[in-house]
């Protein structure tokens, strides 16, 4: 399996999927509180960490690329909004080092499936008690589509395998469908996708 130059990718005066935050962010804006802690796995050039900044919640995010990570704070400073970056991939990231209000990760679908295992293992043990995670991606039929993602099916999401991976949470929701999305030149036209939101049972109370 060819691997992307994520950092190579990055690499232009152009945000690759748009300067918005994705549309599957915003439409759960009402679960996000000012002052919740959020990070924000394989954050890319930014457009999420900075949005969810913008609505005045405590942002780290870490993505592999020296030049997504720039991007992003490039954007923070042009939207006058603080986030915090690490230039890091999902293996050497330390998963256990802090637990967030939210967790989220949005078209990580680089990742095959041994490498999934481990990342969203870690985006488990990332969350605090009662903490909310957020994830959106593509499910197989997108291979119909070629309008972005991975063009692996064994790198895409279905219900059942989100549901087996966190199983552990309780699903507030999880849904495949099919929309149009404009989000820069990486994602443009009819896309087959999943989101799923899960909330980690809250710690009982002594």
């Amino acid at each position: 399996m060819a691997t992307l130059d994520w950092n190579a990718r990055f690499d232009t005066d152009d945000y690759v999927f748009g300067r918005a935050p994705s549309q599957f962010l915003k439409r759960r804006v009402a679960l996000l509180r000012a002052g919740m802690s959020a990070l924000l796995v394989a954050d890319g050039e930014g457009r999420n960490s900075v949005w969810l900044a913008e609505q005045g919640l405590a942002v780290r995010a870490f993505d592999p690329a020296p030049t997504g990570v720039a991007k992003a704070q490039r954007l923070a400073a042009e939207r006058g909004v603080s986030i915090e970056t690490e230039i890091a991939d999902v293996e050497s990231f330390d998963w256990d080092a802090t637990q967030y209000d939210l967790v989220v990760g949005i078209f990580i679908q680089f990742a095959g499936p041994a490498l999934r295992a481990a990342m969203f293992g870690g985006m488990l043990r990332a969350l605090k008690p009662g903490g909310l995670l957020l994830l959106h991606g593509y499910t197989p039929k997108q291979l119909d589509y070629g309008t972005g993602g991975p063009p692996y099916v064994e790198n895409l999401y279905t219900e059942a395998l989100l549901r087996d991976a966190f199983g552990v949470l309780e699903i507030e929701e999880l849904i495949a469908y099919e929309r149009e999305l404009q989000e820069g030149a990486g994602h443009a036209g009819m896309s087959a996708l999943i989101d799923l939101t899960a909330r980690k049972q809250a710690a009982e109370r002594p």
